[in-house]
């Protein structure tokens, strides 16, 4: 298994390629063509850049509707997010800024896929901070991808291990044990989870959903359960673990 790591978006990023006959390939080109895709969108979202287009929309100096296409399509695919979650996800911080960071990361992951499966890849797993998608088989003998969910209250300990298979590929974890509070609630929403995991068809999807449960509690929970074909384990703030039952089909045995 070939293995190739690097640093972006204030995280790691973990690439794992299982094909037999991956030395028949040159997979160098592919993955610094990864790399850069990374590169380019932290360049252009990353409210941590002062010259990223999203630092110059939200201090005034660029006006979105002058922004780049991609900027507006970004935007433009957030807001459709907001009314799926019925506001439980969000683009606007409280003070009105626009933050693409919920969505941008899991683009990047998609896109990732995207690139390694037009490359001829069909076993791989692209891992972002936690957060992932994978295709094919971990190896010969082990069907899907197997992943783990880390115990919020001890990071050395798993919650469960999952797993990852051609209708469920994608996982996402939302939640304040690993970093800090950073997901805003939805008004008139008391805090109900640490952590949320959400597995679905797609990592933008997991990711957005994941945040949105966090976001907007039970409530929410039970809307996405209901709206949406996912697998779902929540964290309590008592520590309580509740998981669908679907979720309960994809943990490994």
């Amino acid at each position: 298994m070939a293995v190739h790591s690097f640093e972006t978006m204030g995280t790691m990023v973990s690439i794992r390629i299982a094909d037999a006959d991956l030395e028949a390939v040159d997979a160098i080109p592919v993955l610094n063509e990864v790399e850069h895709n990374f590169a380019q969108l932290n360049e252009t979202f990353s409210l941590y850049r002062e010259d990223s287009e999203a630092s110059r929309i939200a201090s005034g100096e660029l006006a979105l509707a002058d922004s780049s296409e991609l900027m507006r399509n970004e935007y433009a695919r957030a807001l459709q997010w907001r009314d799926h979650t019925g506001g439980a996800f969000t683009p606007h911080r409280p003070d009105g800024v626009i933050d693409l960071s919920g969505t941008i990361k899991a683009v990047a992951i998609d896109q990732a896929a995207g690139i390694l499966t037009e490359a001829g890849f069909a076993n791989f797993s692209v891992n972002v901070g936690g957060d992932l998608t994978t295709a094919g088989n971990q190896a010969e003998d082990i069907p899907g991808w197997i992943t783990g969910i880390v115990e919020p209250s001890d990071r050395n300990t798993l919650l469960a291990a999952v797993r990852l298979n051609e209708e469920f590929p994608a996982m996402a974890t939302s939640g304040s044990a690993e970093r800090g509070e950073h997901i805003w609630l939805r008004p008139e929403t008391t805090k109900e989870f640490v952590q949320a995991s959400v597995i679905a068809h797609d990592i933008i999807t997991a990711d957005v959903l994941a945040t949105a449960i966090i976001s907007g509690g039970s409530e929410t929970l039970n809307q996405i359960t209901e709206d949406f074909s996912v697998a779902v384990v929540t964290v309590g703030l008592d520590g309580a673990v509740q998981a669908n039952a679907r979720f309960q089909e994809l943990v490994a045995r």
